[in-house]
């Protein structure tokens, strides 16, 4: 197999990194590479320009607004907007329902909801994790009852993550109690100010509002917002999470983060000496330098068998590029604070003393090392997922 890119292709990343140059928002990217949140109006406001120029939703099929591009083209896009860096297109639209809509739902749902994805007219979130359902997602007890044209929806859900600007979220509910818990699950998606809709937030260990709690009491939803058919929710949820552990690798934001490392590492100094020249730190540099190229090879197999594994299912290999992604994105943050060493303890970053001045580019690394604790759990758990590698690939 040659993984090595054509001209063209090469051609290709350069218009794509031009590209990025030329209309990231400055203060969008300055905040992307210090870690630090973009509000709501940042995130759409690039996501808008990207679709402008038509390269919102990259990866659809041409006839619901995509490029046409080949899965190598679309997976330098990703790599590049990683690594430049910017923010991917709102992935709850753009990389998981919008998916599911356009190989699952009918044409009037396609029609509904596919332009305004791919615009972020609405802004979606996921509603898949509960209490006690989270790695067994199967167990979950949300219930979407059926009377008359309605479904009546109840339970909660947690860990939904940016619930607090949705318009729009995709729901798995049970609606069948007596079928096997994979069988009795439905694929539903409603308006976040229904009645009955209730969303708590819950503050992440960096101090930030990421991720909620939502609740749903007497919810009415519209019968035709089921996607696909009755009780094949769960196949559809496999569709979708394989898409998501797929994108979770993040071999450019790994790579950015390698760079980064480098160029503090060479700044900070440690015994007398930049701390780039100590030969144990260089060698787990170089120990994960090696690990990343061997998941962009990995991901590039993956890119190259696109379409092999028949529609709706995902490639087994997405788990082990889950895996890996994650880890090694683990490990890029353990490398930054080992870089800035004490700096990692907390301090008032708006205090007006001029004290802090020096620091403040240290302020995300300790946040954002503990907020990438959460990439090995989310998507499926790694434990999980090497169930799935023995059992989809070994044959255990």
């Amino acid at each position: 197999m040659d993984l090595a890119f054509t001209r063209e292709e090469q051609a290709f990343r350069e218009e794509v990194r031009s590209f990025f140059r030329d209309n990231v928002p400055p203060d969008t990217r300055r905040k992307m590479v210090e870690g630090r949140h973009l509000s709501k109006d940042e995130m759409v406001n690039w996501w808008r320009i990207l679709n402008k120029k038509g390269w919102g939703v990259s990866h659809w099929p041409k006839e619901y607004g995509g490029t046409g591009w080949t899965a190598v083209q679309h997976y330098i896009f990703n790599e590049e907007l990683q690594a430049h860096p910017a923010p991917q297109p709102l992935a709850f639209g753009v990389s998981m329902v919008g998916p599911v809509i356009y190989t699952f739902g009918n044409e009037e749902q396609k029609k509904k909801y596919l332009p305004r994805i791919a615009n972020v007219d609405d802004w979606w979130c996921q509603g898949f994790s509960e209490p006690g359902s989270g790695s067994d997602l199967a167990s979950l007890k949300t219930k979407a009852e059926r009377r008359g044209d309605k479904w009546i929806i109840n339970g909660q859900k947690t860990w939904t993550t940016l619930a607090q600007h949705a318009d729009m979220i995709f729901c798995l509910c049970r609606t069948d109690n007596n079928a096997k818990k994979q069988m009795g699950i439905s694929f539903i998606v409603f308006s976040m100010k229904s009645k009955g809709v209730t969303v708590r937030p819950i503050q992440t260990i960096d101090g930030g509002h990421e991720v909620n709690e939502v609740f749903f009491d007497d919810v009415e939803v519209p019968i035709e917002n089921l996607i696909g058919e009755e009780n094949k929710g769960w196949d559809y949820a496999k569709f979708l999470l394989g898409n998501e552990r797929t994108g979770i690798a993040r071999v450019g934001v790994s790579k950015e983060r390698i760079r980064r490392i480098k160029d503090l590492a060479s700044k900070v100094e440690s015994g007398g000496k930049p701390i780039i020249q100590d030969a144990a730190f260089r060698e787990k540099l170089t120990a994960c330098e090696i690990e990343l190229k061997a998941l962009e090879l990995t991901q590039l197999r993956v890119v190259a068998d696109e379409g092999k594994h028949g529609k709706g299912k995902p490639n087994p290999a997405s788990s082990v590029l889950k895996i890996k992604g994650s880890e090694i994105q683990q490990t890029t943050t353990e490398l930054l604070m080992e870089v800035i060493g004490p700096f990692a303890a907390p301090y008032d970053e708006h205090g007006d003393d001029g004290s802090n001045e020096a620091m403040d580019w240290t302020a995300q690394i300790a946040p954002s090392y503990f907020n990438n604790r959460k990439v090995s759990i989310y998507g499926g758990s790694n434990e999980i997922q090497r169930n799935i590698i023995a059992k989809a690939v070994l044959g255990l």
